[in-house]
């Protein structure tokens, strides 16, 4: 077999991954793969462990068990620092600077996405003309929309977005479906856990979903 016809790895693979706090599991074992090109909706009860799920994946937790690989390779810090960018509940703002001051520390700490400009990234997001507002005068609403630029300004090819749709009207919800949209046509993927009948985005997409273990299942 040549190079060239070597099978391409998936950007994200997890196998065998568990997680568990205070000795009662939390999730898994699981066993699940992203393509480039394609979303994982991560679906569950709350209590399933999909904001877990995700904090382990982003190397914010350590998993009791499992492996991780991006695009064939162990998850290590350093990898999951290049290749992952994570959406969280809380914005990950700093309330004293100003929106664009936020996007352009981030940048400098982060990386920036070829050919886009913190300014831009404002205007994609309906933010224009709130540039040198400070963060903590932003509604829920905007906070969020400002996290969005930052991640779309990320060179990370692996979304991680725990309900990315909270606190956004319908016109922010179709703003992120074109995003996620847009950043898969360009070879990246996303894991996206929501709640709702119109929580997902119009992708390609797997499904994963998530049942808490009994403690008999995990012993």
């Amino acid at each position: 077999m040549t190079p060239t016809d070597r099978p391409v790895p998936p950007l994200l693979q997890a196998r065998g991954l568990r997680f568990a706090r205070n000795d009662e599991p939390v999730f898994g074992p699981l066993d699940f793969s992203v393509d480039a090109g394609e979303a994982l909706l991560v679906q569950g009860d709350n209590g399933a462990g999909k904001t877990t799920l995700l904090r382990v994946l982003a190397g914010l937790l350590r998993a009791d068990a499992g492996e991780v690989d991006i695009d064939g390779e162990r998850a290590r810090a350093a990898r999951r620092s290049r290749a992952i960018a994570y959406l969280g509940h809380l914005p990950g703002l700093k309330a004293d600077l100003s929106a664009l001051e936020n996007l352009n520390f981030l940048c400098g700490l982060q990386g920036r996405r070829r050919g886009q400009l913190p300014e831009s990234a404002m205007a994609i997001v309906g933010l224009s003309g709130y540039e040198d507002a400070l963060a903590r005068q932003l509604s829920a609403g905007q906070k969020k929309r400002l996290s969005l630029a930052r991640l779309w300004l990320s060179p990370a090819p692996l979304w991680l977005l725990d309900e990315p749709y909270a606190n956004l009207d319908l016109a922010g919800i179709e703003l992120v479906n074109r995003m996620v949209q847009a950043h898969l046509r360009g070879g990246g993927a996303a894991l996206v856990t929501t709640h709702g009948a119109y929580a997902a985005p119009p992708v390609r997409t797997r499904l994963l979903v998530l049942q808490r273990p009994s403690l008999e299942a995990a012993a």
